[in-house]
């Protein structure tokens, strides 16, 4: 098993408890996302990811329900494709091609683009539906490191907000979810 499987098996453990943990009147709820109910922020995972691994890499995951019809079966099947496809010994062989990240083996790919993908959205599912906000901080402290020396690229990028100003001695999840936008 390779450091990436493991990486996503946690972080997807804990996007799933949430998944699970969400009662059903709170699909429609309001998520941190301009825009977004909570539903959207599984449908953001399940329909993002498998057009980037079959454009970069030529992998088809299986393909659930959409997250309008049932948002747990759709992230469970989608989950469940992701872990069996970095689970493959042949994975970490593999290469996936991007005109914008250039060439990395998949798992690799998979790992740096989409499970911390994940992780960040995690909050954003909880928050929206109610449940334990709590990131782990190591990989908070972790992420908002490798994030910071880019932070004029995803800015520009469009897929976070403008910094939110937080106190010099905020935990880690804090300045995390202030870096990339969120309100905390």
């Amino acid at each position: 098993m390779t450091r990436a499987a493991d990486e996503h098996r946690t972080v997807a453990g804990a996007f799933t408890d949430r998944v699970l943990g969400a009662a059903p009147s709170a699909w429609d709820a309001p998520a941190p996302c301009a825009g977004w109910a909570a539903r959207d922020v599984v449908r953001h995972l399940v329909e993002w990811f498998p057009a980037f691994l079959h454009a970069g890499a030529g992998v088809d995951l299986p393909k659930g329900p959409s997250a309008d019809e049932d948002p747990v079966a759709a992230w469970t099947v989608h989950r469940d494709g992701v872990q069996a496809l970095l689970d493959d010994p042949s994975t970490a062989r593999r290469t996936l091609t991007n005109p914008h990240v250039g060439s990395l083996p998949l798992d690799q790919a998979i790992d740096t683009f989409y499970t911390g993908d994940v992780f960040l959205h995690t909050w954003d599912l909880a928050r929206a539906t109610g449940q334990d906000e709590r990131l782990d901080p190591a990989r908070c402290a972790r992420m908002l490191d490798g994030m910071l020396p880019m932070d004029q690229a995803l800015r520009e990028s469009g897929h976070y907000g403008p910094r939110v100003e937080v106190p010099a001695d905020a935990d880690a999840q804090t300045r995390l979810l202030a870096f990339i936008g969120r309100v905390v």
